[in-house]
């Protein structure tokens, strides 16, 4: 073991991980309690070189917010607004594909498509805006619908899940985003989304998803009231998922910003970059069977995106483009970045960049 170590409090954890042991929820426990953040960072920069080696992925995309009215109005959420609301929005299908022909010649190989449960839209507008985004980027992975959505969508139509996603697929859904896991305690959901479906129920509809040949993310939101041991429960969950179906590619903790919700607090304060390291480390020793970890730069900021290369992370997300949903509670980072500011960050971190596409094939490593 490398001398640095040798008195860390943790240096038999670092031998598991040298070993390629499976860590147990107890030593999760101990990871999220340590705060010696450099061995965390050691450990889970070796899982990460021996998955990727010293690339840093990134993907030039485009997010589209279709509507913020929402029926669940999460105290977690600071975008979701009832439809009476004078900043509610939905976007007609004229509006949608207006965006997606915005960047038709700009090299983006991803739309993500992610908004509220909304009371009055029908099934069809759902397949509908696929269909017109799909025909307008023919070439363009279309990456939408949180599990919630794809459990509403079901709601709505009386279908199965099999049905929905049979149906999305039909109109160009490629994948699934990880949003709206949270984190998966029936305490903690209770009193920040106690409208969302259940943990299991998203566990479900991934499981299904995979099942039916859709790759998906996963998340986690931390840094609010959940316990360090419900931190640790929600990834061995993923884990057990991951374990049986295969069909994560990234995981991606999302850290909470408490502005303008209704969880936020007279002193209520953001994570610190401490604990967004710590988060991302333990989550790349703990989800031993996921290819990819993701720090969304967007939830972190560029600098601390790009310091954490070297705890764990080998995604930083990508371009963006107009995300309003992380915005909405307070984030003050910019709404895209450039490729070359991507490429930049990344190069300055002492890493390779790859430009991917959403399942994560390169389309260009030679920069």
């Amino acid at each position: 073991m490398s001398g640095l170590f040798e008195n860390s409090e943790i240096r038999d954890l670092i031998e598991k991980v040298r070993q390629g042991e499976r860590l147990n929820r107890q030593d999760g426990i101990r990871l999220m309690q340590s705060n010696d953040l450099l061995a965390l960072g050691y450990m889970a920069n070796l899982v990460r070189e021996r998955k990727n080696g010293n690339k840093a992925y990134f993907i030039v995309n485009r997010h589209i917010n279709h509507t913020n009215i929402c029926v669940n109005l999460c105290p977690l959420c600071a975008f979701g607004v009832d439809k009476d609301n004078p900043q509610a929005y939905t976007m007609s299908l004229e509006e949608i594909e207006a965006k997606a022909l915005e960047v038709k010649d700009t090299g983006v190989s991803e739309i993500h498509i992610v908004g509220g449960l909304h009371p009055d839209l029908p099934y069809e507008y759902y397949l509908e805006m696929l269909r017109r985004v799909r025909d307008c980027l023919p070439d363009v992975h279309i990456q939408a619908f949180t599990a919630v959505e794809i459990d509403y969508l079901s709601q709505i139509s009386e279908k199965s899940l099999e049905e929905v996603f049979r149906d999305l697929i039909d109109a160009g859904l490629g994948s699934l985003p990880g949003g709206g896991a949270e984190v998966f305690s029936p305490r903690v959901r209770e009193k920040i989304c106690e409208k969302k479906i259940s943990g299991d129920r998203w566990l479900e509809v991934m499981e299904t998803a995979h099942n039916m040949g859709l790759r998906t993310n996963a998340t986690m939101l931390y840094g609010h009231i959940e316990t360090i041991e419900e931190r640790v429960d929600h990834l061995l969950r993923l884990r057990e998922l991951q374990d049986k179906t295969g069909g994560f590619q990234s995981f991606i903790p999302l850290a909470f910003h408490p502005k303008n919700t209704r969880l936020e607090q007279p002193n209520a304060t953001r994570t610190t970059g401490f604990e967004d390291l710590k988060v991302l480390a333990v989550s790349r020793l703990l989800l031993d069977n996921f290819d990819h970890i993701k720090a969304f730069w967007i939830m972190i900021g560029p600098k601390l995106a790009q310091v954490s290369l070297s705890f764990g992370v080998d995604d930083i997300d990508g371009t963006v483009i107009e995300e309003k949903i992380t915005h909405a509670a307070g984030a003050d980072t910019a709404q895209a970045l450039s490729k070359d500011e991507l490429v930049t960050m990344i190069k300055a971190a002492g890493r390779q960049p790859v430009e991917r596409d959403t399942l994560y094939n390169v389309i260009r490593e030679d920069f």
